[in-house]
């Protein structure tokens, strides 16, 4: 969660309705519904007015992103939860712009999202053309989450095979064998989190 006190712009700044503030407007309301929340109710919890709220299950707002966070708090549930498309399945894949700026270049992408329990790491790879890196399977309940910086990174899992180009990402559980390899002639660069 984030902290309160951090001051945070707006979750977008663009004039059209994006689609991350169709799916807040719709995962807010059907979350306050499942709670049993009065529209006041939620307001008062999450420390917002009722029209702000309104407005929100409206899709009619842009909100910021430390107010996101308090209506997540207050509804007993993730971030992710708020801004993910309703009809995700998982919490792996949720690739939505959450912010951005004033100009084109300048936004923020929530890629994924996924509970840790104990530690997070983050780590940055390089792999040379030719190189391959195999890991043993990770404990039960462990995660990656790979994100391709520059090149294209060969994944092998236990029963199949991913190739995710520089820009894309992938979570899985690695509770299973899996394997880093870069099958071309330039260098590979991926930020990889293990989450456990």
């Amino acid at each position: 969660m984030m902290d309160n006190k951090t001051p945070m712009s707006n979750i977008l700044h663009n004039k059209e309705r994006p689609d991350v503030l169709v799916h807040v407007a719709a995962n807010v309301r059907r979350l306050r519904r499942t709670a049993e929340f009065s529209q006041q109710a939620l307001a008062e919890r999450a420390g917002v007015s009722r029209r702000m709220l309104v407005n929100i299950e409206k899709g009619d707002i842009n909100v910021s992103l430390g107010t996101l966070d308090r209506i997540a708090q207050a509804l007993g549930v993730h971030f992710y939860a708020l801004v993910q498309p309703p009809d995700s399945p998982d919490s792996a894949h949720i690739n939505e712009v959450a912010w951005a700026g004033r100009a084109p270049q300048s936004h923020a992408t929530l890629l994924a999202s996924k509970p840790a329990r104990h530690e997070v790491e983050l780590w940055a790879w390089s792999l040379a053309p030719g190189e391959r890196y195999d890991s043993p399977a990770d404990g039960a309940d462990w995660h990656e989450m790979l994100l391709v910086i520059d090149g294209t990174l060969t994944l092998y899992l236990a029963d199949r095979t991913l190739t995710i180009a520089a820009g894309d990402f992938h979570v899985f559980p690695s509770d299973q064998p899996h394997g880093y390899a870069n099958h071309t002639d330039r260098l590979l660069k991926f930020m990889r989190n293990v989450l456990y």
